[in-house]
């Protein structure tokens, strides 16, 4: 035997032995992998949405007819359905899916459940084909409004080009209802017809109103008086009208609101529906059917005339009448003899027959169904039943062509409204008229990342031209004036789409009227912008669509960091992505160095937070608590003339700051009143709402912080003591102090709010050199800052808004809820036609957090809350009173709030605990006349 060394000895086999012939092998040192990674890491798929992944799906017309119809104006309509959180929204949108897409997940599924019901969880594309986002199918909610274009055909067989956006109806989302508002022409208002309206129907009404829509009804749910609470077909009718007539109370309440915006049924439009069930109809379209079935002798529409309101029918003498006394007990209101009883026995057939008896009585209806179906649970057989007794939504066609305006004609008015440029250019001219052969202009107002959150594209709307893909364009930002070109960026339109949620179809262009998804633009994109083409408009002309007005804040913030320090960056480029995907998201950098995240609601930041950790960072950070911001005011006017130098000693202005009368802030902040006008217009406004002055409302230099700021600077300076020549000159250099001071207060770098101004008089130096910028801003925002203290400064907390449906056994759990956290309630009635009581109450925001889950287990979950921002109201106490004691981990109540409030703010922010009026005074003589009017 041979006798092998042990070094030359063979334990274990090679790479290549082990592997084969052409692997590589590394060899490395000890510990240069962490042993958290794996050695061959499993590839990724990045993929957030769901859609179609193979090709596009089949639908009952072709893709190239729809992009055809698009360029025709007339034939187009642009819609955005929207509603309260579950009134069927996104089922609405399904059921015009289902009646012109092949999708058999939706035809196999049994209908939704209201959520009152358990019912086993569907397939996950049986519902909510606009419900592409991950964390909308695992929350069951809309979180993003979607866009899907379809054709549709009316009652007389005619296509029409549907554009429509489903929107979120939850409360912290409304930011998603205004971006779709500003693409439409008109709203779909989806209102369950057992809650009727509630406090997001109430705003979207509103926010409609302001942008000029035409406003349509669909009373959904309908099923639910039927099967849940079990009315009568006579009480049923009384229940749908009050509903329609809480709808138009809230419209008449509204100050733009007109006459014409009335809603009822016999004008068309008002459609009722089960969408669940997948019917919907109009009195029109089911008096087709009565007038097809028995050959009568009127046309629909006259026939649908006589289906609502007083109107009653005498079977035997086939007559219509007025009076029910005229047709004695034997009249039965039109509406519930023609529709809500039949209607009601097909239910009760259905529910209560077997197929041997079921067959018969559904063929003689002309409803056929197959062997399999008969076997299904009742709610799936109730839906393919009354799918086919209904047919296809034909009567929404109608409703939405009739009572929505076109592209065409409502152009003038949307680009009246939203056109910042000179309307007799040639762009606002081609945009009236809505030509495809003028310049071209694109709102876009929302953005959305591609499936796996690697690239964003931007949807718009074409006001005028044609836009097709290569195309060179000017981006201009929100910020964008003329002669500034800072916010314009010059992009190359790399692909075009119609978007239709689950899928995107190429198009080579469209033209004005119709709405795209552009690839290649978003890169200079916040959160709106304005596009033209490079050819046809020059720079002097150019002028943005005005951004979006929210009539919400994001007053709730969190304060996030990065568990591992060097990924910092990756953050920061997540934190970009959130406000282009979030229109009243906000991010900002705290002067301690802490990012910080403002938004609507818990819900809000919660979602962006997980598109955060897990599509825009895919890293791990960490989140403070939630806290709110403050504003801060003043309660009186300042107690002395208070006035500052500048850095060179040789100028002086001098101040007074008071509160404004209420109501003002609200009317600059929501565009009553605009400096921009003429100063007699701006005169007048004040004159005739407030009483003021005619010179007074004339003397007005700025709102601030920004253009719609609820803080004023005014000069009530006089010529026989001021150089007016000079403080004209230096003009905009106060402004800006005054902007600086508005945009962080003394108290915990808060903006201001409610403040007003006034400039007394002004020493100001003979030379331009000694009067220059450098010299006057930081003068005037010190000034500001001491007239400021000097006028007993307060804090001002955002308050919320809260509905809370709940059985009438919980009201008083809700009493407690709110009482322990400040709230206190404003409204308690029970819901008219349902089990429910009603309940709007108001709470300091700082207390929301976590009260909707306190209020649930207080209730064990039987009440159902919607909170929103509604006001600022004063804090409790005297920010800078040093005499208020502070006990370490006690929560502070009463008088203590203020300055308890300002001082965590203020520690949060890397601010000393002091503030005092001795920082921005330096003449000494006014100093101690200052501390002696505190000290009094």
């Amino acid at each position: 035997t041979q006798v092998v060394l042990h070094e030359d000895k063979k334990y274990y086999p090679d790479a290549e032995e082990v592997f084969g012939p052409g692997v590589e092998a590394l060899v490395q040192e000890e510990d240069t992998q962490p042993l958290t990674e794996p050695i061959i890491a499993p590839i990724k798929m990045r993929k957030f949405q769901v859609d179609e992944e193979a090709e596009l799906p089949d639908t009952s017309y072709t893709k190239e007819f729809l992009v055809d119809l698009l360029g025709y104006p007339a034939m187009t309509r642009n819609l955005a359905v929207a509603g309260h959180l579950h009134h069927g929204k996104t089922a609405l949108v399904d059921l015009l899916v289902a009646s012109t897409h092949v999708w058999p997940e939706w035809d196999k599924a049994a209908p939704m459940a209201t959520p009152t019901t358990k019912m086993p969880k569907p397939s996950e594309k049986a519902f909510g084909y606009t419900d592409v986002h991950q964390l909308e199918r695992q929350r069951g909610v809309s979180l993003k409004a979607m866009p899907i274009s379809l054709v549709a055909q009316d009652t007389k067989g005619k296509s029409y080009a549907l554009n429509i956006i489903d929107t979120p109806g939850h409360v912290n989302f409304f930011d998603e209802v205004v971006a779709s508002l500003r693409l439409a022409d008109g709203l779909v208002l989806v209102v369950d017809a057992v809650e009727g309206v509630m406090a997001n129907t109430e705003r979207i009404i509103q926010a409609a109103v302001r942008e000029r829509l035409s406003i349509t009804l669909v009373v959904n749910k309908v099923d639910r008086l039927i099967l849940e609470l079990k009315l009568p077909p006579a009480d049923a009718y009384y229940k749908l009208k009050l509903t329609i007539e809480e709808v138009n109370a809230v419209i008449a309440a509204c100050p733009l609101a007109t006459s014409s915006m009335c809603l009822s049924p016999e004008l068309g439009n008002v459609c009722f529906a089960s969408t669940s069930f997948g019917w919907c109809f109009s009195l029109q379209s089911f008096a087709k059917r009565y007038v097809e079935e028995w050959d009568m002798p009127v046309s629909p529409k006259d026939l649908a005339k006589r289906l609502w309101g007083d109107v009653y029918y005498h079977p035997e003498r086939r007559t219509f009448m007025r009076k029910r006394a005229e047709g004695g007990k034997d009249a039965k209101r039109s509406f519930v003899h023609f529709i809500l009883e039949p209607v009601y026995k097909l239910f009760a057939l259905v529910t209560s027959e077997d197929e041997p008896n079921l067959r018969p009585a559904l063929e003689a209806l002309g409803i056929h169904l197959r062997k399999t179906d008969y076997v299904m649970d009742v709610r799936g057989l109730l839906r393919r039943v009354l799918c086919q007794f209904f047919g296809p939504p034909t009567g929404f066609v109608d409703m939405c062509s009739a009572h929505v305006k076109s592209p065409l004609d409502n152009a003038a008015i949307k680009t009246e409204h939203l056109f910042t440029g000179n309307m007799d250019s040639e762009i606002a001219q081609a945009m009236r008229s809505c030509s495809a052969d003028g310049p071209l202009v694109i709102s876009v107002v929302k953005q959305y990342p591609s499936s796996d959150a690697s690239q964003f594209f931007a949807l718009g709307r074409i006001f005028s031209g044609t836009v097709t893909a290569d195309q060179a364009v000017r981006v201009l930002g929100e910020n964008y004036t003329p002669g500034d070109d800072e916010d314009m960026a010059l992009a190359t339109v790399s692909g075009a789409w119609l978007y239709c949620s689950r899928y995107k179809i190429p198009v080579s262009g469209l033209s004005a009227g119709s709405w795209i998804l552009l690839g290649g633009v978003d890169g200079s994109i916040s959160k709106t912008a304005t596009i033209f083409d490079t050819t046809t408009v020059s720079e002097d002309d150019l002028a943005i669509i005005r951004p979006l007005q929210f009539s919400a804040e994001s007053v709730m913030k969190i304060a996030v960091e990065p568990v591992v320090p060097t990924e910092l960056p990756k953050m920061l480029s997540g934190l970009r992505k959130i406000g282009k995907t979030y229109p009243l998201a906000q991010t900002r950098v705290e002067e301690s160095g802490e990012h910080v995240i403002l938004g609507t609601g818990e819900l809000y930041l919660d979602c962006i937070m997980h598109d955060l950790r897990c599509m825009y960072s895919e890293i791990e950070i960490k989140v403070a608590d939630p806290v709110v911001s403050f504003r801060e005011t003043v309660a009186e006017t300042s107690a002395l003339k208070v006035f500052g130098d500048s850095p060179n000693g040789k100028n002086r202005l001098t101040m007074i700051s008071e509160p404004m009368e209420r109501g003002i802030a609200e009317d600059i902040e929501s565009g009553r009143v605009l400096l921009s006008w003429p100063a007699r217009q701006v005169g007048q406004f004040f004159e005739s709402n407030y009483n003021w002055d005619i010179l007074a409302g004339r003397s007005i230099w700025a709102f601030g912080p920004g253009d719609c700021g609820p803080n004023m600077l005014s000069d009530d300076t006089l010529p026989g003591e001021t150089n007016k020549p000079r403080l004209r000159a230096v003009r905009d250099a106060v402004k800006q102090g005054f902007q600086w001071a508005a945009r962080e207060g003394p108290l915990c770098d808060e903006p201001m709010r409610n403040t007003r101004f006034r400039i007394l008089s002004a020493e100001l130096a003979e030379s331009a050199i000694h009067r220059g910028g450098g010299q006057i801003i930081p003068a005037a925002r010190r000034v500001c800052y001491s007239s400021f203290l000097t006028a007993e400064p307060r804090l001002m907390e955002p308050v919320n808004f809260v509905e809370i449906q709940a059985p009438a056994a919980c009201v008083s759990a809700v009493y407690t809820v709110l009482g322990r956290r400040r709230g206190h309630v404003t409204h308690d009635a029970p819901k008219s036609g349902s089990p429910m009581y009603m309940i709007k109450a108001l709470i300091p925001t700082i207390d929301s957090s976590g009260f909707e889950t306190d209020l649930r287990t207080y209730t064990q979950g039987q009440a159902f809350c919607q909170q929103y921002f509604d006001h600022w109201q004063v804090v409790p106490g005297d920010p800078l009173d040093k005499g208020t004691v502070l006990r370490a981990l006690e929560p502070s109540s009463g008088q203590q709030l203020a300055r308890d409030f300002m001082l965590k703010t203020r520690r949060r922010k890397g601010l000393s605990d002091d503030v005092s009026v001795d920082k921005f005074i330096d003449d000494p003589e006014l100093l101690d006349i200052v501390k002696n009017f505190e000290a009094m």
